[in-house]
């Protein structure tokens, strides 16, 4: 489907009131994603949550996507369940595989519902895919179903900053296929940084112990995931880069943002510049500051008002 640059300039401009969102994320990978979905959960007089698809990864620790998928799955249940809310009908497991170089796209209950929810949507009411993670969940529902393109608007934190050295970043380098799809396909896409950009968005344990891990059930979880990433605290900070997408959603002078061409993305993980591209929005600096504390007070806000249990103590 063609979207003209008027139309895809006018997805791109920054809207008022509350946005139609589903978050794209590969939870257990890292600790990141973890702080920013529960950033855009307790966000709802801005974000109406209404999917959470489970995305694929491998690390050092897991060799397959398909496991790093369901092991994000159970993750964002964890999450979930910390918060007190139900995650029936909210959490679609994803991709088992990535798009990879052919492009060809994968299948699974997540793609299926993003497919769903954004023809339900309009260039009115587009909806919002925060992704975080690998792209292959939204690169298949693009190439699955080409005219949800002008119903949807990505969000996507990936690649290093545009002049960067290189682009060997973990969400670009798990499917490089899927974001050339998401590059090349003309789709609405605000494009979120790590290196140079939302590395700027760190956090230290002190600041955790006193500002995050007081506050119930979840922000020990946060806390413990936090602390738990590094054995030699001392002088350490730790990059929080998913929550620069989301505060992007939240509040777009959070995370200043210009139109410009969308690279190309060559195989090798490098940008190319062919300034005839359609346009895309590039977050170029972070207001780490107002995002953290935005984030830190509906942490305290949500642990005043939560109900008092002990019935998952221990674990």
């Amino acid at each position: 489907m063609h979207l003209s640059e008027c139309d895809r300039l006018a997805l791109l401009t920054p809207r008022k009131g509350k946005l139609r969102v589903v978050i794209d994320t590969d939870t257990y990978n890292e600790i990141d994603d973890q702080f920013a979905l529960v950033h855009a959960l307790l966000s709802p007089e801005r974000m109406e949550v209404e999917a959470i698809y489970a995305a694929p990864f491998m690390n050092e620790t897991c060799s397959d996507p398909g496991r790093g998928m369901e092991l994000s799955y159970q993750e964002i249940l964890a999450l979930l369940e910390r918060l007190g809310i139900p995650h029936q009908g909210l959490v679609h497991r994803g991709a088992t595989n990535y798009v990879g170089p052919d492009k060809i796209a994968v299948k699974a209950p997540a793609i299926d519902d993003l497919v769903a929810r954004a023809r339900k949507g309009s260039p009115a009411n587009p909806l919002y895919v925060i992704a975080i993670g690998a792209i292959s969940n939204v690169a298949s529902a693009l190439l699955a179903a080409p005219d949800i393109i002008d119903r949807i608007v990505v969000v996507w934190l990936g690649g290093h900053a545009i002049d960067w050295q290189h682009q060997v970043e973990f969400n670009l380098q798990q499917d490089v296929g899927g974001t050339q799809v998401l590059f090349d396909c003309g789709v609405p896409l605000v494009l979120v940084p790590c290196e140079g950009v939302t590395s700027i968005l760190h956090s230290t344990v002190p600041e955790i112990e006193r500002y995050v891990e007081p506050f119930g059930e979840i922000g020990k979880f946060l806390a413990m995931r936090f602390k738990g990433y590094a054995d030699d605290h001392i002088g350490w900070a730790k990059e929080i880069w998913d929550m620069g997408a989301v505060g992007w959603a939240l509040d777009p002078d959070w995370a200043p943002s210009v139109p410009m061409p969308t690279p190309v993305l060559t195989n090798e993980m490098r940008y190319s510049t062919d300034r005839s591209r359609h346009l895309m929005r590039y977050v170029g600096s972070i207001n780490r500051n107002s995002i953290m504390q935005d984030f830190i007070r509906k942490l305290a806000a949500h642990s005043k008002d939560a109900p008092s249990s002990n019935s998952r103590q221990g674990r």
